[in-house]
This record gives structure tokens, C-alpha cells and sequence, in this order.
């Protein structure tokens, strides 16, 4: 059960990590859309943790506090600004919750396939955990695609064969 242990303790870390940034950005865009992508995100934190609670998979607290400091860090990287947050910053932070649900979605395929072996997992939940990462992901990456768009400076057609 040990390679389970790290495996499980390192999504929880994840988990973690990725629930700290989900705040971050609602809080930074004011969104009622994030602000229930966080609900859901921490939702499925929880159920990570009841999954290793079944398969009596000790937290590792180490790893948590290691992401969170992680997460914080991350926090520090130039966007362009001084005091103020960037168009980059959006996107960059964007791109991280896009990479963290792949990786959450990728956790819970892996346990969907144990579930065919280990009737403690609950298959029907995890299919609906992966279905939940999947409109995650959907709606992030259109997010993540808007933000983008504020990158390049508006010009003004100012031509033919301008747009």
C-alpha cells in the first residue's frame, strides 16, 4: 500500500495547492461562476480524502504544507507590474487551474480503473468525479482562451487587408 500512500498523499497535495490558487483567482476576478468552481473544487478535495480515509491512506501533511508554500511562492513571479496584477498574471494563473484539474482527472481515471479490482472505490462516483473534472476543465480553459485575448493591444483598423 505504499506506493498508494504517496500517490494518493501526492493529489491531496495537489489538491491542495489547487484549491489555494482556485480562491486566489475568484477572489482576484469576482466571478459567481468561480466562486462555484471553488465549492466544486473543494467538494472534490474532500472526496479525495474520503477515498483515502476507505482505503485507510494516512494524510501526509508534509506534502499539503509543502504545496500550499509552493502555491504561495508561484505567487511571487513577475507579470509585467509592480504593484498591480496583469493580463499575464490571469492567464499564467489560468493555465496552472487548467494543468492542476488534468492532473485531478488523471487521479480519479486511475482509481476508476482500481475500482474494477478493489470494490471499496466507489465506481459510479468516480465516473461522476471524472465527469465533473471534464466541465471543469471546459470552463477554465474558455477562461484561460477570453484571457488570452487581452494579451495583444486592440488595433485600429486603420486599412485593407487589415482585421
Amino acid at each position: 500500500m505504499k506506493g498508494m500512500d504517496i500517490y494518493l498523499n501526492d493529489h491531496l497535495a495537489g489538491a491542495t495547492a489547487g484549491l489555494e490558487l482556485a480562491r486566489r483567482v475568484a477572489r482576484a476576478r469576482h466571478e459567481a461562476e468561480l466562486d462555484r468552481l471553488v465549492e466544486e473544487i473543494a467538494a472534490d478535495r474532500d472526496a479525495l480524502l474520503e477515498i483515502m480515509r476507505v482505503l485507510r491512506v494516512p494524510k501526509r501533511p508534509v506534502k499539503q504544507y509543502a504545496a500550499m508554500l509552493g502555491e504561495r511562492i508561484a505567487r511571487l513571479k513577475p507579470n509585467g507590474r509592480l504593484l498591480h496584477r496583469s493580463p499575464v498574471s490571469d492567464v499564467v494563473e489560468l493555465e496552472a487551474m487548467r494543468l492542476a484539474i488534468d492532473g485531478k482527472a488523471a487521479g480519479w481515471r486511475a482509481l476508476r480503473r482500481l475500482a474494477e479490482q478493489d470494490d471499496r472505490l466507489d465506481a459510479e462516483r468516480l465516473d461522476a468525479l471524472m465527469a465533473r473534472a471534464r466541465e471543469q476543465a471546459e470552463f477554465v480553459e474558455g477562461l484561460r482562451l477570453d484571457a488570452v485575448g487581452t494579451l495583444l493591444p486592440r488595433q485600429v483598423n486603420d486599412g485593407p487587408g487589415r482585421p
